[in-house]
């Protein structure tokens, strides 16, 4: 499993996104399932309303119809993300990003597809590991 952050979600949908030839690429190669929480399909909602296009906004949601993309969520989830959010609050990191933390934690997993590096770089598995492995850009 794979954890999805907004930041290649964005660039997979939007053509002209300077990332868009690289993620898809990687993408087309990808064979597990990705999976992201709701408070990352907000931003990503956000972000295609605001400057993705009618077009895409549509591709977005056919896909989180067809099940592109698994959506997870707990009874633990908030209280976990806050607390990664707080441990990590001189990033800042965001609840966006820490859920996909405390995500990535639940799932067993230190694979996240995204081009935040900044943050992801620094912020360590809950899970005990070094580092997250970071796709594309390790892959």
């Amino acid at each position: 499993m794979i954890v999805l952050d907004t930041s290649v979600a964005f660039a997979l949908l939007r053509r002209g996104d300077d990332h868009h030839e690289r993620v898809l690429a990687w993408f087309e190669t990808v064979d597990e399932p990705l999976a992201t929480t709701p408070l990352a399909l907000t931003e990503i909602d956000h972000l295609l309303l605001h400057s993705g296009g009618p077009e895409v906004v549509r591709a977005w949601y056919e896909d989180l119809i067809a099940g592109a993309y698994a959506v997870e969520w707990w009874a633990a989830a908030l209280a976990e993300t806050l607390s990664v959010a707080e441990r990590n609050a001189s990033l800042p990191l965001g609840l966006a990003d820490a859920s996909l933390v405390a995500l990535a934690a639940r799932l067993g997993t230190t694979r996240i597809a995204t081009l935040d590096e900044r943050h992801f770089r620094i912020v360590k598995p809950l899970t005990g590991e070094p580092a997250f492995v970071l796709l594309p850009a390790d892959a």
